[in-house]
Protein backbone atom coordinates (compact mmCIF):
# COMPACT_ATOMS: atom_id res chain seq x y z
CA UNK A 1 0.00 0.00 0.00
CA UNK A 2 1.47 3.54 -0.96
CA UNK A 3 1.82 5.91 1.68
CA UNK A 4 0.34 9.48 1.94
CA UNK A 5 2.71 11.97 1.10
CA UNK A 6 4.21 14.58 4.21
CA UNK A 7 2.15 16.87 4.88
CA UNK A 8 3.79 20.22 4.07
CA UNK A 9 6.22 18.63 2.40
CA UNK A 10 9.79 19.97 2.14
CA UNK A 11 10.78 21.92 -0.66
CA UNK A 12 13.29 20.39 -2.32
CA UNK A 13 14.31 22.47 -4.63
CA UNK A 14 14.19 25.79 -2.83
CA UNK A 15 17.20 27.77 -0.57
CA UNK A 16 16.23 30.66 1.04
CA UNK A 17 19.73 32.14 -0.37
CA UNK A 18 20.10 33.24 -3.97
CA UNK A 19 23.92 32.32 -3.65
CA UNK A 20 24.95 29.09 -3.58
CA UNK A 21 27.80 29.64 -0.46
CA UNK A 22 27.25 31.97 2.00
CA UNK A 23 30.97 33.94 1.57
CA UNK A 24 29.04 34.64 -2.28
CA UNK A 25 26.39 36.11 0.01
CA UNK A 26 28.20 38.23 1.83
CA UNK A 27 30.15 39.51 -0.73
CA UNK A 28 27.00 40.85 -2.21
CA UNK A 29 25.72 42.34 0.94
CA UNK A 30 29.20 44.47 0.44
CA UNK A 31 28.87 45.45 -2.63
CA UNK A 32 25.09 46.69 -2.67
CA UNK A 33 26.15 48.63 0.98
CA UNK A 34 28.72 50.22 -0.92
CA UNK A 35 26.94 51.59 -3.99
CA UNK A 36 23.62 52.42 -1.78
CA UNK A 37 25.12 55.93 -0.99
CA UNK A 38 25.27 56.91 -4.69
CA UNK A 39 22.14 55.05 -5.70
CA UNK A 40 20.19 56.63 -3.34
CA UNK A 41 21.54 60.59 -4.47
CA UNK A 42 21.02 59.37 -7.96
CA UNK A 43 17.13 58.05 -7.16
CA UNK A 44 16.60 61.39 -5.27
CA UNK A 45 18.09 63.58 -8.62
CA UNK A 46 15.51 61.78 -10.78
CA UNK A 47 13.09 62.49 -8.16
CA UNK A 48 13.73 66.21 -8.79
CA UNK A 49 12.93 66.16 -12.41
CA UNK A 50 9.55 64.49 -12.54
CA UNK A 51 6.71 66.63 -13.71
CA UNK A 52 4.76 66.79 -10.51
CA UNK A 53 8.44 67.79 -8.27
CA UNK A 54 8.75 70.87 -10.68
CA UNK A 55 7.95 73.99 -8.09
CA UNK A 56 6.86 77.07 -8.65
CA UNK A 57 7.83 80.44 -7.77
CA UNK A 58 11.43 81.95 -6.91
CA UNK A 59 11.21 80.53 -3.78
CA UNK A 60 10.50 77.05 -4.79
CA UNK A 61 12.75 77.31 -7.31
CA UNK A 62 16.00 78.06 -4.79
CA UNK A 63 14.77 75.91 -2.48
CA UNK A 64 14.98 73.16 -5.31
CA UNK A 65 18.31 74.19 -6.89
CA UNK A 66 19.69 74.07 -3.14
CA UNK A 67 18.38 70.55 -2.66
CA UNK A 68 19.45 69.38 -6.17
CA UNK A 69 23.03 70.68 -5.49
CA UNK A 70 23.15 68.80 -2.08
CA UNK A 71 22.07 65.47 -3.92
CA UNK A 72 24.89 65.99 -6.53
CA UNK A 73 27.73 66.42 -4.09
CA UNK A 74 26.14 63.20 -2.32
CA UNK A 75 26.55 61.57 -5.65
CA UNK A 76 30.09 62.53 -6.23
CA UNK A 77 30.81 61.75 -2.47
CA UNK A 78 29.38 58.52 -2.95
CA UNK A 79 31.45 57.33 -6.42
CA UNK A 80 34.52 56.56 -4.86
CA UNK A 81 32.59 53.34 -2.95
CA UNK A 82 30.30 52.54 -5.75
CA UNK A 83 33.30 52.30 -8.45
CA UNK A 84 34.98 49.43 -7.31
CA UNK A 85 31.59 47.78 -5.84
CA UNK A 86 30.14 47.54 -9.23
CA UNK A 87 32.10 45.27 -10.75
CA UNK A 88 32.33 43.41 -7.90
CA UNK A 89 27.68 43.46 -7.75
CA UNK A 90 28.06 42.10 -11.84
CA UNK A 91 30.60 39.45 -10.74
CA UNK A 92 28.63 38.38 -8.41
CA UNK A 93 25.67 37.72 -10.38
CA UNK A 94 27.18 35.26 -12.32
CA UNK A 95 26.66 32.94 -9.14
CA UNK A 96 22.88 34.40 -8.27
CA UNK A 97 20.12 32.24 -8.38
CA UNK A 98 17.36 33.82 -10.30
CA UNK A 99 15.39 34.79 -7.03
CA UNK A 100 15.53 35.02 -3.49
CA UNK A 101 13.02 32.25 -1.40
CA UNK A 102 11.52 33.37 1.71
CA UNK A 103 11.11 30.17 3.41
CA UNK A 104 7.49 30.55 6.01
CA UNK A 105 8.37 30.38 9.91
CA UNK A 106 8.83 27.10 11.66
CA UNK A 107 5.40 28.03 12.94
CA UNK A 108 3.88 27.96 10.06
CA UNK A 109 0.48 26.22 9.82
CA UNK A 110 -0.72 25.71 5.90
CA UNK A 111 -3.83 24.98 5.03
CA UNK A 112 -5.25 21.19 5.56
CA UNK A 113 -4.75 19.40 2.63
CA UNK A 114 -7.20 19.31 0.20
CA UNK A 115 -8.33 15.13 -0.31
CA UNK A 116 -10.67 14.39 -3.36
CA UNK A 117 -12.68 12.63 -3.36
CA UNK A 118 -14.02 12.67 0.56
CA UNK A 119 -13.71 16.40 -0.12
CA UNK A 120 -15.64 17.03 -3.69
CA UNK A 121 -14.90 20.47 -3.87
CA UNK A 122 -12.47 22.92 -2.55
CA UNK A 123 -12.01 27.13 -3.19
CA UNK A 124 -8.83 28.78 -4.10
CA UNK A 125 -8.25 32.60 -4.08
CA UNK A 126 -5.90 34.65 -6.11
CA UNK A 127 -4.97 38.28 -6.91
CA UNK A 128 -2.77 40.16 -9.00
CA UNK A 129 -1.68 43.57 -8.76
CA UNK A 130 0.71 45.84 -10.21
CA UNK A 131 2.04 47.89 -7.04
CA UNK A 132 4.48 50.40 -8.91
CA UNK A 133 6.97 49.78 -5.51
CA UNK A 134 9.71 51.91 -7.96
CA UNK A 135 12.73 53.47 -6.56
CA UNK A 136 11.10 56.83 -5.16
CA UNK A 137 12.60 58.99 -8.12
CA UNK A 138 11.39 56.60 -10.68
CA UNK A 139 7.62 56.20 -8.96
CA UNK A 140 7.05 59.59 -8.93
CA UNK A 141 6.77 59.98 -12.55
CA UNK A 142 3.68 57.94 -12.01
CA UNK A 143 2.92 60.89 -9.82
CA UNK A 144 3.89 57.84 -6.74
CA UNK A 145 6.25 58.72 -3.91
CA UNK A 146 7.52 57.06 -0.91
CA UNK A 147 8.08 53.50 -1.94
CA UNK A 148 8.79 52.32 1.65
CA UNK A 149 5.62 52.97 2.92
CA UNK A 150 3.37 52.12 0.54
CA UNK A 151 5.26 48.92 0.72
CA UNK A 152 4.27 48.46 4.50
CA UNK A 153 0.50 49.32 3.46
CA UNK A 154 0.39 47.16 0.82
CA UNK A 155 2.00 44.48 3.36
CA UNK A 156 -1.01 45.28 5.38
CA UNK A 157 -3.89 45.38 3.07
CA UNK A 158 -2.68 41.61 2.02
CA UNK A 159 -2.73 40.50 5.64
CA UNK A 160 -6.13 41.73 6.14
CA UNK A 161 -6.95 39.92 3.18
CA UNK A 162 -6.97 37.03 5.26
CA UNK A 163 -9.76 37.82 6.85
CA UNK A 164 -13.66 38.65 6.14
CA UNK A 165 -13.74 42.10 4.03
CA UNK A 166 -14.18 45.31 6.16
CA UNK A 167 -15.67 47.06 3.37
CA UNK A 168 -18.95 46.33 0.70
CA UNK A 169 -19.08 44.77 -2.34
CA UNK A 170 -20.72 46.26 -5.88
CA UNK A 171 -21.86 43.28 -8.44
CA UNK A 172 -20.46 45.12 -11.64
CA UNK A 173 -23.67 43.46 -13.97
CA UNK A 174 -25.46 40.59 -13.40
CA UNK A 175 -23.91 37.30 -15.01
CA UNK A 176 -26.17 34.76 -17.19
CA UNK A 177 -26.50 30.95 -16.56
CA UNK A 178 -23.37 29.37 -15.94
CA UNK A 179 -21.32 32.43 -16.40
CA UNK A 180 -18.76 33.80 -13.56
CA UNK A 181 -19.85 36.69 -11.43
CA UNK A 182 -17.87 40.13 -11.50
CA UNK A 183 -17.75 42.40 -8.66
CA UNK A 184 -16.06 45.76 -7.92
CA UNK A 185 -15.05 46.36 -4.36
CA UNK A 186 -12.91 48.30 -1.79
CA UNK A 187 -11.57 45.95 0.12
CA UNK A 188 -9.41 43.08 -1.65
CA UNK A 189 -11.00 39.76 -1.98
CA UNK A 190 -11.09 37.26 1.47
CA UNK A 191 -9.55 34.21 1.45
CA UNK A 192 -6.76 34.77 -0.52
CA UNK A 193 -4.26 31.78 -1.21
CA UNK A 194 -1.84 33.11 -3.73
CA UNK A 195 -0.78 36.29 -4.39
CA UNK A 196 1.21 37.63 -7.75
CA UNK A 197 2.51 41.12 -7.30
CA UNK A 198 4.34 42.85 -10.33
CA UNK A 199 6.80 46.66 -9.99
CA UNK A 200 8.34 45.07 -6.71
CA UNK A 201 11.27 47.17 -8.52
CA UNK A 202 12.83 48.15 -5.27
CA UNK A 203 14.89 45.75 -3.13
CA UNK A 204 14.16 47.45 0.23
CA UNK A 205 10.62 47.41 -0.85
CA UNK A 206 10.40 43.73 -1.22
CA UNK A 207 12.45 43.25 1.99
CA UNK A 208 9.15 45.15 3.65
CA UNK A 209 6.77 43.17 2.04
CA UNK A 210 8.56 40.25 2.25
CA UNK A 211 8.78 40.42 6.54
CA UNK A 212 4.89 41.40 6.59
CA UNK A 213 3.64 38.38 4.07
CA UNK A 214 6.33 35.68 5.11
CA UNK A 215 5.03 35.07 8.60
CA UNK A 216 1.42 34.84 7.92
CA UNK A 217 0.73 33.63 4.36
CA UNK A 218 3.74 31.43 3.41
CA UNK A 219 6.60 31.18 1.70
CA UNK A 220 7.30 34.18 -0.79
CA UNK A 221 9.82 34.37 -3.98
CA UNK A 222 11.12 37.99 -4.52
CA UNK A 223 13.87 39.29 -5.57
CA UNK A 224 13.00 37.70 -9.31
CA UNK A 225 15.45 38.52 -12.58
CA UNK A 226 19.04 37.87 -13.73
CA UNK A 227 20.61 40.55 -13.35
CA UNK A 228 24.12 42.02 -14.51
CA UNK A 229 25.27 41.56 -18.05
CA UNK A 230 23.22 39.09 -19.98
CA UNK A 231 23.64 37.61 -23.33
CA UNK A 232 23.23 40.24 -26.40
CA UNK A 233 24.75 41.63 -24.85
CA UNK A 234 22.43 43.64 -22.44
CA UNK A 235 22.91 45.26 -18.90
CA UNK A 236 20.27 44.51 -16.66
CA UNK A 237 20.14 46.51 -13.58
CA UNK A 238 16.23 45.96 -12.33
CA UNK A 239 14.76 42.91 -11.73
CA UNK A 240 11.72 41.12 -12.91
CA UNK A 241 9.61 43.13 -10.56
CA UNK A 242 8.01 39.99 -9.30
CA UNK A 243 7.05 38.67 -6.48
CA UNK A 244 5.24 35.63 -5.20
CA UNK A 245 3.67 34.83 -2.23
CA UNK A 246 1.72 31.40 -1.03
CA UNK A 247 -0.33 29.63 1.66
CA UNK A 248 0.48 26.66 0.07
CA UNK A 249 3.65 24.47 0.20
CA UNK A 250 5.82 25.56 -2.94
CA UNK A 251 7.63 22.89 -4.37
CA UNK A 252 9.21 23.98 -7.44
CA UNK A 253 10.29 27.43 -8.42
CA UNK A 254 12.09 28.56 -11.60
CA UNK A 255 12.27 31.78 -13.78
CA UNK A 256 13.34 32.81 -17.54
CA UNK A 257 14.07 36.32 -18.67
CA UNK A 258 12.68 37.72 -21.69
CA UNK A 259 15.73 38.21 -24.08
CA UNK A 260 14.62 41.62 -25.82
CA UNK A 261 13.49 44.61 -24.61
CA UNK A 262 13.62 48.34 -25.48
CA UNK A 263 13.11 51.71 -23.92
CA UNK A 264 12.27 51.94 -20.60
CA UNK A 265 12.01 48.39 -19.77
CA UNK A 266 15.92 47.54 -21.51
CA UNK A 267 17.60 47.70 -17.50
CA UNK A 268 14.68 45.40 -16.63
CA UNK A 269 14.64 41.59 -16.17
CA UNK A 270 11.21 41.22 -16.99
CA UNK A 271 10.31 37.45 -17.68
CA UNK A 272 8.29 34.34 -16.41
CA UNK A 273 8.06 33.14 -12.99
CA UNK A 274 6.67 29.98 -12.34
CA UNK A 275 5.81 27.62 -9.22
CA UNK A 276 4.39 24.41 -8.28
CA UNK A 277 2.48 24.33 -5.10
CA UNK A 278 0.79 21.12 -3.33
CA UNK A 279 -2.16 22.10 -2.64
CA UNK A 280 -3.66 18.15 -1.79
CA UNK A 281 -3.30 14.74 -1.89
CA UNK A 282 -5.22 12.31 -3.59
CA UNK A 283 -5.52 8.10 -3.29
CA UNK A 284 -1.53 8.65 -1.70
CA UNK A 285 -0.92 10.72 -4.64
CA UNK A 286 -0.47 14.93 -4.44
CA UNK A 287 -2.43 17.01 -6.20
CA UNK A 288 -0.50 20.08 -7.42
CA UNK A 289 -1.01 23.42 -8.57
CA UNK A 290 0.48 25.86 -11.28
CA UNK A 291 1.18 29.16 -10.86
CA UNK A 292 2.95 31.40 -13.60
CA UNK A 293 3.22 35.18 -12.57
CA UNK A 294 4.95 37.40 -15.23
CA UNK A 295 5.05 41.07 -16.88
CA UNK A 296 5.32 41.86 -20.48
CA UNK A 297 7.00 44.92 -22.39
CA UNK A 298 5.56 48.44 -21.10
CA UNK A 299 5.80 50.46 -24.61
CA UNK A 300 2.23 50.61 -25.96
CA UNK A 301 3.46 50.92 -29.67
CA UNK A 302 5.57 48.24 -29.21
CA UNK A 303 3.19 44.63 -29.79
CA UNK A 304 5.40 42.49 -32.22
CA UNK A 305 7.31 42.28 -29.30
CA UNK A 306 5.04 41.63 -26.98
CA UNK A 307 3.50 38.96 -28.75
CA UNK A 308 7.22 37.13 -29.02
CA UNK A 309 6.78 37.11 -25.57
CA UNK A 310 3.65 35.91 -25.21
CA UNK A 311 4.58 32.87 -27.64
CA UNK A 312 8.02 32.72 -25.16
CA UNK A 313 6.40 32.89 -22.39
CA UNK A 314 3.93 29.48 -23.26
CA UNK A 315 6.44 27.90 -24.54
CA UNK A 316 8.43 28.08 -21.10
CA UNK A 317 4.82 27.04 -19.36
CA UNK A 318 4.24 23.92 -20.97
CA UNK A 319 8.17 22.89 -20.37
CA UNK A 320 7.73 23.89 -16.62
CA UNK A 321 4.87 22.17 -16.43
CA UNK A 322 5.82 18.92 -18.40
CA UNK A 323 9.13 18.67 -16.04
CA UNK A 324 7.51 19.64 -12.73
CA UNK A 325 4.75 16.87 -12.86
CA UNK A 326 5.06 13.27 -11.43
CA UNK A 327 3.81 10.16 -12.42
CA UNK A 328 0.48 10.18 -11.23
CA UNK A 329 -0.40 13.66 -9.78
CA UNK A 330 -3.72 14.95 -10.17
CA UNK A 331 -2.98 19.18 -11.57
CA UNK A 332 -5.85 21.08 -9.73
CA UNK A 333 -4.86 24.16 -12.05
CA UNK A 334 -3.04 26.29 -13.85
CA UNK A 335 -3.14 30.06 -13.44
CA UNK A 336 -1.28 32.75 -15.40
CA UNK A 337 -1.26 36.03 -13.38
CA UNK A 338 0.52 39.50 -14.39
CA UNK A 339 0.23 42.91 -16.12
CA UNK A 340 0.41 41.90 -20.05
CA UNK A 341 0.25 46.10 -21.37
CA UNK A 342 -2.23 45.24 -24.04
CA UNK A 343 -6.01 45.58 -23.24
CA UNK A 344 -8.74 44.12 -25.36
CA UNK A 345 -10.40 47.41 -26.74
CA UNK A 346 -7.75 49.79 -28.57
CA UNK A 347 -7.19 48.67 -31.99
CA UNK A 348 -3.51 49.06 -31.99
CA UNK A 349 -3.54 45.72 -29.85
CA UNK A 350 -4.93 43.61 -32.77
CA UNK A 351 -1.87 41.63 -32.54
CA UNK A 352 -1.67 40.70 -28.92
CA UNK A 353 -5.64 40.50 -28.86
CA UNK A 354 -5.82 37.80 -31.48
CA UNK A 355 -3.05 35.82 -30.18
CA UNK A 356 -2.79 32.06 -29.09
CA UNK A 357 -2.51 32.63 -25.44
CA UNK A 358 -6.54 32.45 -25.54
CA UNK A 359 -6.70 29.30 -27.10
CA UNK A 360 -4.31 27.42 -24.11
CA UNK A 361 -5.74 29.88 -21.24
CA UNK A 362 -9.18 31.23 -20.05
CA UNK A 363 -9.87 34.66 -19.71
CA UNK A 364 -13.35 34.84 -17.53
CA UNK A 365 -13.84 38.75 -18.60
CA UNK A 366 -13.47 38.22 -22.19
CA UNK A 367 -15.84 37.56 -24.94
CA UNK A 368 -13.77 37.54 -27.58
CA UNK A 369 -11.36 39.59 -29.49
CA UNK A 370 -12.46 43.23 -28.47
CA UNK A 371 -15.41 41.78 -26.83
CA UNK A 372 -15.88 41.92 -22.63
CA UNK A 373 -17.67 40.57 -20.08
CA UNK A 374 -20.27 43.05 -18.67
CA UNK A 375 -18.89 43.49 -16.04
CA UNK A 376 -15.85 43.76 -16.73
CA UNK A 377 -13.57 46.26 -15.79
CA UNK A 378 -10.68 48.39 -16.46
CA UNK A 379 -7.78 48.30 -13.68
CA UNK A 380 -5.43 50.96 -15.29
CA UNK A 381 -5.88 54.33 -13.17
CA UNK A 382 -4.70 57.92 -14.76
CA UNK A 383 -5.74 60.04 -12.22
CA UNK A 384 -6.02 57.80 -9.31
CA UNK A 385 -6.38 60.26 -5.81
CA UNK A 386 -3.34 61.08 -3.72
CA UNK A 387 -3.71 58.04 -0.97
CA UNK A 388 -4.86 59.85 2.62
CA UNK A 389 -6.98 57.72 4.69
CA UNK A 390 -8.00 54.35 3.86
CA UNK A 391 -11.14 54.61 5.04
CA UNK A 392 -11.90 57.98 2.72
CA UNK A 393 -9.89 57.04 -0.49
CA UNK A 394 -11.06 53.30 -1.27
CA UNK A 395 -14.88 54.08 -0.94
CA UNK A 396 -14.90 57.39 -3.11
CA UNK A 397 -13.03 55.35 -6.02
CA UNK A 398 -15.75 52.61 -5.87
CA UNK A 399 -18.23 55.30 -5.71
CA UNK A 400 -16.87 57.17 -8.44
CA UNK A 401 -15.93 53.86 -11.08
CA UNK A 402 -19.77 52.87 -10.12
CA UNK A 403 -20.85 55.26 -12.74
CA UNK A 404 -19.33 55.76 -16.15
CA UNK A 405 -18.11 59.83 -15.65
CA UNK A 406 -16.40 58.09 -12.76
CA UNK A 407 -14.79 55.50 -14.89
CA UNK A 408 -14.19 58.57 -17.54
CA UNK A 409 -12.35 60.49 -14.68
CA UNK A 410 -9.98 57.60 -13.17
CA UNK A 411 -9.31 54.66 -15.62
CA UNK A 412 -7.20 55.32 -18.65
CA UNK A 413 -8.22 55.65 -22.75
CA UNK A 414 -7.74 53.27 -25.35
CA UNK A 415 -3.89 53.54 -26.32
CA UNK A 416 -3.09 56.21 -28.55
CA UNK A 417 -6.32 57.55 -28.21
CA UNK A 418 -8.74 55.72 -30.16
CA UNK A 419 -12.48 55.32 -30.45
CA UNK A 420 -14.12 54.24 -26.80
CA UNK A 421 -16.27 51.30 -26.21
CA UNK A 422 -19.93 52.29 -24.91
CA UNK A 423 -20.50 51.99 -22.53
CA UNK A 424 -16.80 52.78 -21.16
CA UNK A 425 -15.09 50.57 -18.98
CA UNK A 426 -11.47 51.42 -19.00
CA UNK A 427 -8.21 49.35 -20.45
CA UNK A 428 -7.70 45.84 -18.70
CA UNK A 429 -4.03 45.39 -18.97
CA UNK A 430 -3.97 42.92 -15.80
CA UNK A 431 -4.80 39.56 -16.20
CA UNK A 432 -5.58 35.96 -14.60
CA UNK A 433 -6.00 33.25 -16.80
CA UNK A 434 -6.52 29.86 -15.66
CA UNK A 435 -7.00 26.07 -17.09
CA UNK A 436 -7.36 22.47 -16.13
CA UNK A 437 -6.08 19.45 -17.45
CA UNK A 438 -7.67 17.45 -20.39
CA UNK A 439 -8.78 14.41 -19.26
CA UNK A 440 -7.26 14.85 -15.46
CA UNK A 441 -9.69 13.85 -12.35
CA UNK A 442 -10.25 17.46 -11.09
CA UNK A 443 -12.21 20.52 -13.12
CA UNK A 444 -11.34 24.42 -12.57
CA UNK A 445 -14.40 26.64 -12.92
CA UNK A 446 -14.30 30.14 -12.29
CA UNK A 447 -16.72 31.22 -9.30
CA UNK A 448 -16.03 35.16 -9.55
CA UNK A 449 -14.06 37.78 -10.78
CA UNK A 450 -13.05 40.77 -8.08
CA UNK A 451 -12.17 43.93 -9.40
CA UNK A 452 -10.33 45.70 -6.07
CA UNK A 453 -9.97 49.53 -5.67
CA UNK A 454 -8.19 48.63 -1.67
CA UNK A 455 -4.83 49.87 -3.40
CA UNK A 456 -6.46 53.29 -4.76
CA UNK A 457 -3.36 56.29 -3.71
CA UNK A 458 -0.89 53.41 -3.35
CA UNK A 459 -0.39 52.49 -7.27
CA UNK A 460 -1.80 53.42 -10.59
CA UNK A 461 -3.28 50.36 -11.15
CA UNK A 462 -6.48 48.26 -9.41
CA UNK A 463 -6.07 44.77 -8.49
CA UNK A 464 -8.12 41.70 -9.62
CA UNK A 465 -8.58 38.91 -8.10
CA UNK A 466 -10.20 35.56 -8.99
CA UNK A 467 -12.08 32.53 -6.80
CA UNK A 468 -11.58 29.52 -8.55
CA UNK A 469 -13.85 26.22 -7.71
CA UNK A 470 -12.38 23.10 -8.07
CA UNK A 471 -14.39 20.02 -8.53
CA UNK A 472 -13.24 16.42 -8.40
CA UNK A 473 -15.15 14.43 -11.38
CA UNK A 474 -17.29 11.51 -10.29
Amino acid sequence: MQSAPAWPPPPASLRPSAFPHPALHALHRLARALLFPAYWALDRLLGCCAPGARPSGLAGLRAAAGAAAALLLLLLAGLPLALPALPLWLLLQAWRRPFCYAPPPPCWAPPAPWRPPAQPVRRFGFLSANVCLLPDGLARFSNLSHSQRRAEEVGALLLAALRPSRYGTTGCGPPGPGAPAGALTAALPAGLDFVCLQEVFDPRAAHRLVSRLAPSLGPVLYDVGSLGLQRGPHLKLLGSGLLLASRYPLLRAAFRSFPHARREDALASKGLLSAQAQVGILDGRRVVGFLHCTHLHAPSEDGPLRCKQLTLLLDWIERFEAESRQSGEAVAFSVLLGDLNFDNCSLDHAQEQEHQLFDHFRDPCRLGTRREQPWALGLWGRALPRRGALALVTPLVLRALEQEKGRHRYLAGPARGGPRPKPWRGRRLDYVLYRGVAGAPLSPDVEQVTFSTALAGLTDHLAVGLQLRVSALP
